[in-house]
């Protein structure tokens, strides 16, 4: 199913305008993010087609099915929330059946604290993970198994290539032997005239461990290698990570953050403060309020002109606040699903009841064309 079915068939029930115009941060650049609710036909909800949602490719488009719409409101999702509080001026269209639902006192509740502010606090981590990646960026070239191969020399562990070299050793003529009770430790044979056909050490540069090799009886080991695989493993998990962020990162984005010079995310971080201030005013106010009334602080925190560690401590004072005001709030400790189901079962009846009436008045409307023009 797509976004232009299900506005052709008529199982549309709401849209509206989500993001940075709903919170009144948009700048220019901004893009138009879309979100709406809609309805499965009768055969598919009972069927086997049950379809939760459906976006672009982008993602900046995105409608729910109705069930996973309140399931989702149940369990205090933000930018579910957020939608149900959309400013009139953001919403693009209504079905009369929606305003049923249109009631965030069903669902807003203390909950809001663990999803509002848990959701801030993966902001912040994704913007501590882009910090790592600016000031660490990690070598187009990948590293290879001999980079994390060490050679027991005198007390200390030396670069197997650096061995190598110094020794005039090439490392496709040398020999492993596992050493039993020594996790990574190997015996190192070498080869000189190749007539054992050693694998060496780690022949492919693709290659993701050591080699090893039948060492024939009475061969003398020259030196012993040690392998740190779980140094390895890890910066194979950081390259793939890194390599991937780069090619998926918006370049705009990332070019603004060069700019500022901070180091950080500055937009992850601006969303992280306004997450925490609207679960403040959630459990202080009993409100969602979706349009934020300080742009300019927020947008000053994405333009980069706040100290990372600054923000880090304004994010702590809020976390303090929420906190406290968790404590007496008169917001209820969940929502009220057995309301909130009774308003969806309703809902689909009525739905359902006018769905079977167009489709009737279709097809004798059909008839009817058939007839007068046979």
């Amino acid at each position: 199913m797509t976004i232009q079915e299900i506005k052709d068939k008529g199982l549309l029930l709401f849209e509206c305008i989500s993001g940075s115009k709903a919170y009144g941060l948009n700048t220019p650049q901004s893009d138009t993010d879309l979100k709406g609710v809609f309805y499965l036909p009768k055969e598919q909800f009972y069927g086997l087609e049950y379809i939760p949602q459906v976006s672009n490719e982008t993602n900046d488009e995105v409608y729910y099915e109705l069930g996973r719409f309140v399931e989702l409101l149940c369990k205090n999702n933000p930018n579910i929330l957020e939608l149900l509080a959309s400013p009139d001026e953001c919403i693009l269209y209504k079905h009369p059946l929606m305003d049923k639902l249109l009631h965030i006192d069903i669902f807003l509740s203390k909950l809001c604290k663990d999803t509002f502010a848990g959701y801030a606090l993966t902001q912040i981590r994704k913007a501590r993970g882009y910090k790592k990646k600016v000031v660490n960026p990690i070598e187009k070239e990948r590293k290879s198994v001999l980079d994390f191969c060490y050679i027991m020399d005198n007390f200390q562990s030396v670069p197997v290539k650096e061995w190598l070299d110094k020794n005039g050793l090439k490392q496709e003529l040398c020999g492993l032997s596992s050493i039993p009770h020594a996790k990574g430790m190997y015996a190192l044979f070498y080869d000189v005239d190749n007539k054992f056909g050693y694998h060496g050490i780690a022949v492919k540069d693709t290659a993701n461990e050591v080699s090893l090799s039948s060492i024939p009886k009475g061969e003398q080991a020259v030196a012993y290698l040690f392998w740190n695989m779980e140094a390895y493993s890890l910066y194979c998990k950081e390259y793939k990570e890194y390599w991937d962020w780069v090619a998926e990162r918006n370049d705009v984005r990332y070019q603004t953050n060069l700019n500022h010079g901070k180091n950080y995310d500055s937009k992850n971080m601006m969303h992280t403060i306004r997450l925490l201030q609207v679960a403040e005013e959630i459990l202080r106010d009993g409100r969602l309020n979706v349009k934020r009334p300080n742009r300019k602080e927020l947008l000053n925190i994405k333009s980069g002109n706040m100290d990372y560690d600054d923000l880090l401590a304004m994010a702590d004072r809020l976390m303090e606040n929420i906190e406290s005001y968790y404590l007496t709030s008169s917001l209820p400790d969940a929502p009220d699903k057995e309301r909130a189901e009774k308003v969806l079962v309703k809902m689909r009846e009525e739905l359902y009841e006018l769905y079977s009436k167009h489709s009737v008045s279709v097809i004798f409307y059909k008839i009817y064309i058939g007839f007068t023009f046979a």
